[in-house]
């Protein structure tokens, strides 16, 4: 018979303490813990019997049950697994599993949040202390013979071992949940544990209420005695069998040939509440060099900014780990979401070890390698839907390129940019069709309500620009101009390119240029605002406003730091005025008449406003003086009758 009291094989009596506090803010991996626990006791029995060397019975179905007992303040995980001997008891629990937690532990206890353990594998049964004042274990090895094994300690560096009259194969953990962890005496609290770490375990998982039981045998009972025995025992015939919490096959785990498309959007919208369809995905199935499973989707944007909104769930053997871990997972690709499955992981390291690891490197840049494959499959053989898609997905490559050189290597060539003549195009395309036009040069619009007099004027003279209008691409444009030599891009409204002007060949009114600028600048007093004269071959726009495009670079840098040193850049702004306007010739009429100075003033300012208003919104001082002005000049139109 066995019966044995010991210390637990640690040096140091507060390693309790230490843990308890260095895992206090994510104390649910204690579950996790367990039940991956059972889980491997279940696969070594499975090994065993496959080779012959145990002789389970077949009609048993594995199974880890995790049991709630509120009015006992106790949580059980039970599993049918290879269970332990006392031997083996000694060995796992009293020295490998708290020496090597100590390891651990002392490696990293001076670890910072930021810098903290992936995943915290490698705890195990140590774990369950966290939450516990007091943990049995009652074990029945698979072993012919074996004698059932009862080990108790409240938490300190001493054990308790005896004889158990546990009668089945396997383990059954008791843990006698402390008043500071009262929480996880609630089912809602441990089925959402489980669904959280444990959807996808291989074993069948099962979550059971002692209190409910009771409630349910006694509704039973009574139903029995009130409406007789047979029909009582009809009844519980009908009881509908208890489901498991998990999916043991998930979706990863099969072949891309045997998945039909409906079940990949049906595993995406059970995995991320995700009612919308994913636009497409890719699945992922790899052996060798290293072992990497999953599915990573393209999600539709429902709005721009939702793009940085995406979920990467990495797993190991089927078991939850984190999300978004961007050591191991691209950055670029955590604005997707998906499922990775990856056991050859070290997660019972620092982050800092993963960034350095050599394997952990092969496998980022492998995803990254799939991703970018997936594309160009895309592009090539379904063109169609991959210009349908652009408008979602084209946050996403932009952002991939500028953060990875070999992402951008790998795609380039199938950068797509809406254009003003209604298609989609690659940027080499542009170029040579607009190579007579302006040399190397790519006229784009980032805001196409504020800028629609500048497309028009594009449209109507057969000129092409690039729609370049989300958050991410006024970064974008830097990263290409930097990527491709030569080539430059200018917002539409930064410059008057010549397929704008009339080609005359005469010689410019100097004389007029000078006096139409006077006019303007004595009138707008805006000694920094630049003027100009040009023959436009639009003919009803007086004028037109010009920001530079080094002013509008440094604006919207100026945004992503809060606009904290805009001031010290001014925009550098010039008017266009268009002398084939005939409000502008007019006005040069007027050149030499002091008698109408009123109204140049006047109309000067009405077209400065005009042409602002074109450009960007008038501030609210600004706006309220052209409303006046405008008055004025309809009563002095209503006043030519009389």
């Amino acid at each position: 018979m066995i019966q044995e009291s010991g210390s637990i094989s640690v040096n140091t009596a507060d390693i309790f303490p230490i843990i308890k506090k260095w895992l206090y803010s994510d104390k649910d991996i204690f579950l996790r813990e367990l039940v991956s626990n059972g889980s491997d006791a279940i696969s070594k029995m499975k090994r065993l019997t496959a080779l012959g060397e145990a002789d389970a019975k077949p009609e048993q179905e594995y199974q880890i049950r995790v049991v709630l007992d509120k009015d006992n303040k106790t949580i059980q995980v039970i599993d049918n697994g290879i269970g332990m001997t006392a031997e083996e008891v000694k060995k796992y629990i009293n020295q490998v599993a708290f020496s090597g937690a100590q390891e651990f532990l002392e490696k990293y206890k001076e670890q910072n949040e930021a810098n903290q353990i992936i995943g915290h594998f490698g705890l195990g049964f140590y774990s369950a202390f966290m939450v516990s004042d007091k943990v049995q274990i009652d074990t029945l090895s698979w072993q012919e013979g074996a004698e059932a094994v009862k080990w108790v300690s409240d938490g300190g560096t001493t054990y308790e071992m005896s004889a158990s009259d546990h009668k089945k194969r396997g383990t059954v953990i008791t843990l006698y949940i402390a008043e500071h962890s009262k929480e996880f005496l609630n089912k809602y609290e441990l089925l959402k544990i489980l669904e959280k770490y444990c959807a996808f375990l291989p074993v069948e998982v099962y979550l059971d209420d002692v209190e409910e039981q009771k409630k349910a045998a006694k509704q039973a009972s009574r139903k029995k005695k009130e409406a007789g025995k047979e029909q009582g025992e009809a009844e519980a015939e009908e009881t509908e069998e208890p489901k498991p919490i998990n999916d043991t096959h998930p979706l990863w785990l099969k072949k891309p040939s045997e998945c039909s498309d409906e079940e990949y959007k049906e595993f995406y919208r059970k995995v991320f509440m995700d009612y919308q369809d994913p636009l497409f995905w890719i699945h992922l199935n790899v052996d060798y060099p290293f072992n990497l499973k999953g599915i990573l989707y393209f999600p539709k944007l429902r709005n721009e900014f939702e793009n940085m909104e995406g979920q990467i769930k990495l797993y190991n053997n089927q078991v939850f780990v984190a999300d978004n871990i961007k050591e191991v997972i691209p950055e670029f690709l955590l604005l997707l979401k998906g499922v990775i499955d990856c056991p050859d992981l070290p997660l019972n390291v620092s982050r800092s070890f993963l960034q350095n690891d050599g394997q952990v490197r092969k496998i980022s840049d492998h995803i990254s390698k799939k991703v970018a494959d997936k594309l160009n499959s895309l592009f090539k053989t379904e063109k169609e839907n991959y210009e349908k898609f652009w408008s979602d997905i084209n946050p996403f490559v932009k952002f991939g390129c500028m953060r990875d050189d070999k992402f951008y290597d790998r795609v380039k060539e199938i950068l797509i940019y809406k254009s003003t003549n209604g298609e989609y195009t690659q940027l080499k395309d542009y170029l040579n069709r607009n190579s007579g036009k302006h040399r190397d040069q790519v006229f784009y619009i980032s805001d196409e309500s504020q800028q629609a007099q500048y497309i028009r004027m594009f449209k109507e003279n057969d000129l092409e620009a690039l729609y370049l209008d989300s958050i991410i691409d006024s970064h974008f444009i830097t990263f290409l101009e930097m990527k491709e030599t030569g080539i430059r891009f200018l917002s539409v409204d930064s410059d008057i390119s010549e397929g704008l002007k009339e080609k005359t060949g005469e010689k410019k009114d100097k004389s007029l240029q000078q006096a139409l600028e006077s006019m303007f600048r004595d009138s707008l007093d805006k000694e920094d605002l630049k003027i100009q004269v040009e023959a436009l071959k639009a003919s009803d726009i007086p004028a037109v406003i010009l920001l530079s495009e080094q002013s509008r670079r440094m604006q919207e840098m100026s945004k992503r730091f809060g606009g904290s040193f805009m001031g010290s850049f001014p925009a550098e702004q010039t008017l266009v005025l268009n002398q084939n306007h005939d409000l502008i010739a007019k006005l040069g009429e007027l050149k030499d008449r002091e008698d109408r100075k009123d109204d140049i003033n006047l109309i000067c300012r009405q077209v400065y406003d005009l042409a602002m208003l074109n450009h960007k919104p008038l501030e609210p001082e600004e706006m309220s003086e052209f409303v006046k002005r405008s008055n004025l000049l309809l009563i002095r139109l209503a006043e030519l009758d009389n």
